[in-house]
């Protein structure tokens, strides 16, 4: 039997990033896949990617591989209540960053990252059912992991009874690398810029709806869901047709109980899953890769790497970010899904309050730009 220093289990983004930055850092690593699985559909993801995301992996360098096409920056961020007056609008130029992020194709980051490994030559990717041992187990199965449930670890979660709908767009005007988000009672509607299929004319769709209300779009024809979405951005996008197949995915938050043993640390979904309203489940899952791997670098000479003192440092730096995140994003769903008008009038005037506070908003860009 094979053994290494890390064993990772899942070879999604989080677990390949984890693999590559561990190997870098001189460790052996065995990535072990998820069970392969035929894609019903194309996959139409799309991941809104921080500054510090974007960093790691341009550090793995595999940022840098990515087809132009593939990563789309957003220089502005238009965000707009459910009154017309009521909006809020974030710059790259006053922020005085160059993007305030990049909205990247998920298919074409996987398959470059499954490039680096398949070159990498400290990783070792497993077959199925292939034994080996490590030091330290690290789960990136996501959010059904299997190993984290068989080690008892309780995932604390909230069914949101909503779905969200993804597909690819393709406009009549410009992007302008302009982001656009609707809040409205019960829905959240986000158009991010991408330049596949037509550059600088397309974008990336993610709607959250009530189950019932996606059920019914997503039954729609092509023709009927076009002009649903034209109602709902009331053309400030242009003209959009699909130029995709829809997908579609339950919400919800989730917690685990427990982060780390002896021996296994918890990372992404199979840790804490968030809201995708703000954008940020993939910054944090890579956020955790770069806390483990520099917690690791840092141990101390005689400390092994399965040690429950050394990955509870790892926790403690990832706990408090990643429930924040959590609460500030549930926070926003539950204000912007309740439609007394009271409320509706508190919100809208809250948007536009913080609209003209700039120290305000340059905060709220930084901890988007570094979770």
């Amino acid at each position: 039997m094979k053994n290494f220093d890390v064993q990772v289990l899942g070879a999604g983004i989080v677990g390949r990033s984890l693999a590559l930055a561990l190997a870098r850092a001189g460790l052996s690593v065995a990535l072990r896949p998820e069970a392969a699985r035929a894609p019903d559909t194309p996959d139409v993801r799309a991941y809104a990617l921080n500054a510090a995301s974007v960093a790691l992996l341009q550090g793995l360098k595999v940022w840098d591989a990515l087809p132009a096409q593939a990563a789309t920056p957003v220089l502005d961020m238009h965000v707009q209540g459910d009154a017309h007056a009521s909006a809020i609008d974030f710059s790259a130029w006053q922020q005085q960053v160059g993007a305030l992020a990049w909205i990247t194709d998920a298919a074409v980051l996987e398959r470059e990252l499954a490039t680096a490994v398949r070159f990498a030559p400290h990783i070792t990717v497993l077959e199925p059912g292939e034994p080996a041992t490590a030091a330290l187990t690290a789960l990136c199965e996501g959010k059904a992991s299997a190993t984290r449930e068989s080690l008892g670890i309780a995932f604390e979660r909230v069914d949101y009874g909503h779905k969200a709908i993804a597909a690819r767009l393709q406009s009549t005007r410009a992007h302008q690398g302009i982001a656009r988000q609707w809040f409205r009672a019960p829905d959240v509607l986000a158009l991010l810029p991408f330049d596949t299929p037509q550059p600088q004319q397309s974008f990336a769709l993610v709607w959250s709806l009530p189950d019932a209300q996606a059920a019914e779009l997503l039954a729609l024809d092509a023709a009927a869901f076009e002009q649903r979405l034209m109602q709902a951005t009331a053309g400030e996008a242009g003209e959009l047709k699909l130029v995709s197949e829809r997908a579609a995915w339950p919400l919800m938050r989730a917690h685990a109980s427990a982060w780390c043993g002896p021996g296994w640390v918890l990372l992404g979904d199979a840790a804490h899953v968030v809201h995708p309203l703000a954008g940020q489940g993939l910054n944090l899952g890579l956020a955790d890769v770069a806390a483990l791997v520099r917690v690791i670098r840092e141990r101390e000479a005689w400390r092994p790497l399965g040690d429950e003192k050394l990955l509870r440092r790892y926790a403690r730096e990832r706990t408090a970010p990643t429930w924040a995140m959590g609460q500030v994003t549930d926070g926003l769903l539950r204000l912007f899904a309740d439609d007394t008008p009271a409320l509706r009038e508190l919100r809208n005037r809250g948007l536009t309050l913080v609209d003209k506070l700039s120290p305000l908003k340059r905060w709220l860009t930084a901890r988007a730009l570094n979770s």
